[in-house]
């Protein structure tokens, strides 16, 4: 089988912004509270931010976030996911949101008009890139060594994959919430009817599943 294209467990509000707006150091998601946006994810057992303790759902939010790593070779992201730093880079310690041992454990594509040295932390190498969608997948894939290609976002870069028609499948949840403004994703799942099948599951969490791969 040829190598997808994959978004996996991207999150957006009832009206479809996967971030708010006001995005700082402090605040990766702007005015969005990412406890209340990414809380059905944070609250499974193979949670994306590490439990303390034990626990965690294991039904069907839970097979989302399991399934979040499954034959991922490499990642391409906006550099908003990086960070909240504009313009050329001032620093070169800033080293993104994700600390010593990020959650990757891949080569990162990070997409920025800015580029920088590439530089690991743990086993994830960050690779930061000034190039059209297409040429970054094609990168992407060849890092991936025959594994599929996850597109982390945020909404602004999926819309560029998008767009580009390159993507093969997304899971897009929707969470019971309204943001009213920020970083939008769509204003309705059916802008992507055209191109995609598309299942959709509810949860107990109170989120909404959205599964498309395409025609």
């Amino acid at each position: 089988m040829s190598q997808l294209l994959r978004v996996q467990n991207f999150t957006v509000s009832s009206d479809g912004f996967g971030a708010g707006e006001g995005q700082s150091l402090e605040k990766p998601f702007g005015h969005a509270d990412p406890g209340n946006l990414l809380a059905w994810a944070f609250a499974t057992a193979h949670s994306p931010i590490p439990r303390s303790e034990p626990g965690g759902s294991r039904g069907l939010d839970d097979y989302f976030t399991r399934d979040w790593a499954r034959n991922i070779g490499a990642e391409i992201m906006g550099r908003n996911k990086f960070g909240p730093h504009r313009g050329p880079w001032r620093d070169h310690e800033w080293q993104g949101w994700w600390g010593d041992e990020p959650p990757f454990h891949t080569p990162v594509f990070v997409m920025t008009h800015h580029k920088r040295p590439s530089f690991t932390l743990s086993d994830t190498t960050f690779h930061f890139v000034d190039d059209d969608p297409a040429t970054v997948l094609a990168q992407a894939k060849e890092a991936a060594q025959g594994q599929d290609v996850r597109l982390g976002g945020g909404a602004t870069l999926i819309r560029q994959f998008l767009e580009a028609d390159l993507l093969d499948t997304l899971h897009v949840a929707v969470a019971p919430m309204k943001l009213g403004t920020g970083a939008r994703l769509w204003e309705s799942p059916d802008e992507l009817l055209d191109r995609f099948h598309q299942d959709v599951v509810p949860s107990p969490s109170g989120v909404t599943h959205h599964l498309f791969w395409r025609k």
